[in-house]
């Protein structure tokens, strides 16, 4: 049977599953895992996003931590990280939380014989659909994250600074002008670290082969972090071109020039090559990333007394 099927009452709190109270839960889940784990690696982010706007700023990644700590200390390590943190939590929120909610509708809609039979497109339609949701939330911190990581010298000292340079200078929809290449980065991204993960997670517990009430929370946590990051080297590699045309399109975009058309000119500059620069160090963030968030996630549902996800 579909792991959507009618809803149960976990044994601790009474809480039931599919209630609105799960689907809180869940999104606060989201908020924690993505929040706490984007914000963790900004390190990395800064220096990935930098190498992606100027490949010759830093001869190597190791090289960029090392000038960047030597240069700022710890602020510099760690440039962009409020906008990070905000960003990245709404879209936590809204990434995880309307993926269960999808994912139980869009089981409903279907029967729950087909969506067992086809729960893989039933993953990819739900975490699609929340990654659309998802992004709106994000997408404005996103380009303040960007434009301050990447301007030199410093765009500005604090995200409220920030956010009202971008505003009174370009205005409010400047925040939103990478909306469009961010649903192609993160969408298939999402897509791709859902569907994976459920099937991987799935593959795991029936590779081991013991009764799922059979194993202990850190045996399920485990295998929820390996998943995680076996999902998250396919979801670096999927989402890299377009991770790169975003951080160049949030820091050189020109006054007046529209999307397509400089997406089209950073192209011509950069060529199909170009798009792969940083490529390295975002497979070890991504893998260690949503690793790290599938262990959060489902730590946090097992403390709520939900079953992890695919267990």
């Amino acid at each position: 049977m579909s792991n959507v099927a009618a809803p149960i009452i976990p044994e601790k709190k009474g809480l039931q599953l599919y209630s609105p109270e799960y689907y809180g839960l869940c999104s606060l889940g989201g908020l924690l895992a993505c929040g706490i784990t984007h914000t963790a690696i900004t390190p990395l982010d800064v220096v990935k996003c930098r190498r992606q706007v100027n490949p010759n700023v830093y001869p190597s990644n190791v090289a960029g931590l090392r000038s960047l700590f030597g240069k700022e200390g710890m602020r510099g390590l760690f440039t962009g990280g409020v906008p990070t943190f905000l960003g990245y939590s709404l879209q936590g929120l809204g990434k995880y939380g309307f993926y269960e909610v999808f994912k139980t509708q869009y089981s409903k809609i279907v029967g729950s014989e087909n969506a067992h039979t086809y729960r893989t497109g039933v993953y990819l339609a739900a975490s699609a659909s929340a990654e659309l949701l998802a992004d709106v939330m994000l997408c404005p911190m996103e380009a303040l994250k960007v434009r301050v990581q990447t301007t030199t010298p410093r765009f500005a000292n604090t995200t409220r600074e920030a956010w009202s340079k971008v505003v009174s200078s370009e205005g409010f929809g400047t925040l939103y002008r990478g909306l469009t290449p961010l649903w192609f980065r993160q969408i298939p991204y999402t897509m791709m670290k859902f569907a994976s993960f459920e099937k991987i997670v799935e593959s795991l517990y029936n590779y081991i082969g013991k009764p799922k009430n059979q194993y202990s929370k850190g045996e399920k946590i485990g295998i929820s972090f390996a998943g995680g990051y076996m999902a998250g080297v396919l979801c670096a590699i999927i989402s890299h071109p377009a991770d790169t045309m975003v951080s160049k399109l949030n820091s050189s975009k020109q006054p007046g020039e529209g999307v397509g058309a400089a997406a089209s000119r950073i192209y011509k500059n950069i060529g199909f090559g170009g798009l792969w620069n940083g490529l390295g160090m975002r497979i070890v963030m991504i893998g260690t990333l949503t690793g790290a968030q599938w262990l959060i996630y489902d730590s946090f549902k097992i403390a709520c007394g939900f079953p992890a996800t695919g267990a």
